[in-house]
């Protein structure tokens, strides 16, 4: 399958495998590079030197393209940066801040890079920094999110308009079929997270793992939106959180009751009752864990069946 994406990042199939804190740790990132997609190492769940660690073992696990994903509000962000450059990781994905303080240094030492937005009007500034490409995430997505609650479905036409550069499509994407939808309304490609989640390569703990199964249609939530946006699964912590809305609590009481840590604490060390439990909506659609070579071997099986089944519609 030769696309844009697929000649950029040097893979084979267009589907690139979401950063995801407390979950993209090396297995899972060399397992999805080694079945033809792209792994990315989550370091917003890293300090330095475990990036390093990530990035050296999955240097020894695959030797197809992998790429690590940053949030740019990391605190010790130049000191991923610099372990980055070091290990010389030919691709990074940056996100949550602003591009233009890091794209132009990383392309220097000849990163590929691409940027994680959730409006056009970012799309087109992430464009003017001199990004290779970006990811346009509709609000369906799990984690960190957008404050405009725009659905993947109608953000990608709008981003895909507005830029020249290639577009990767996230938030809501589980299946072959809902990556051929994508591609359909513009996107070159496709981010995964959720999916990658349910798999035994992910280093997220097995009590998340099983939650997501459990997942129905409105078990996720957007909410903290006057402190950091983020989709999480309902749960005792969750339910905290609803109450102090309900006492019309401002985003000081909300961040007390954040905290630090929560989102480690539910999703890696499997404390599902203070935890936070970060997931996208296509969780209901979740049922197994699925190996992550499968998930891509599903993922293009799934995608020429259902352009087949759409042609013979027509």
């Amino acid at each position: 399958m030769e696309n844009p994406i697929c000649k950029l990042l040097g893979i084979q199939y267009p589907i690139i495998q979401a950063g995801m804190v407390w979950a993209s740790g090396w297995r899972l990132a060399s397992a999805v590079s080694n079945a033809g997609g792209l792994g990315l190492l989550g370091a917003g769940s890293m300090y330095p030197e475990v990036l390093r660690e990530h990035i050296q073992k999955c240097k020894a696990a695959t030797s197809k393209p992998f790429g690590v994903n940053v949030p740019l509000l990391y605190p010790d962000i130049d000191l991923l940066m610099q372990v980055i450059v070091e290990e010389k990781v030919p691709i990074v994905f940056t996100a949550a801040g602003n591009p233009n303080l890091w794209t132009a240094h990383l392309k220097e030492y000849g990163c590929t890079v691409v940027h994680v937005v959730s409006s056009k009007k970012f799309a087109l500034k992430a464009q003017d920094c001199g990004v290779d490409a970006v990811v346009a995430e509709g609000f369906e997505a799990g984690g960190h999110n957008g404050r405009e609650e725009t659905t993947t479905m109608t953000l990608i036409p709008l981003v895909k308009k507005a830029i020249h550069i290639p577009l990767i499509a996230a938030g809501g994407i589980g299946s072959g079929a809902a990556m051929l939808a994508a591609m359909a309304l513009g996107a070159d490609a496709v981010q995964v997270g959720s999916r990658f989640v349910a798999t035994p390569e992910a280093s997220s703990h097995e009590y998340f793992k099983q939650e997501v199964l459990k997942a129905e249609q409105g078990s996720t939530v957007l909410t903290l939106k006057e402190v950091t946006p983020v989709r999480m699964l309902k749960n005792p912590f969750f339910e905290k959180i609803q109450a102090l809305y309900e006492n019309g609590a401002d985003a000081v009481a909300l961040r007390k009751a954040l905290g630090r840590g929560r989102a480690k604490k539910g999703m890696f060390e499997g404390d599902l009752v203070e935890g936070e439990l970060e997931i996208g909506q296509v969780a209901a659609q979740i049922d197994t864990i699925t190996p992550a070579a499968e998930i891509v071997t599903e993922f293009i099986q799934t995608y020429n069946q259902t352009l087949e089944r759409l042609k013979k519609i027509n």
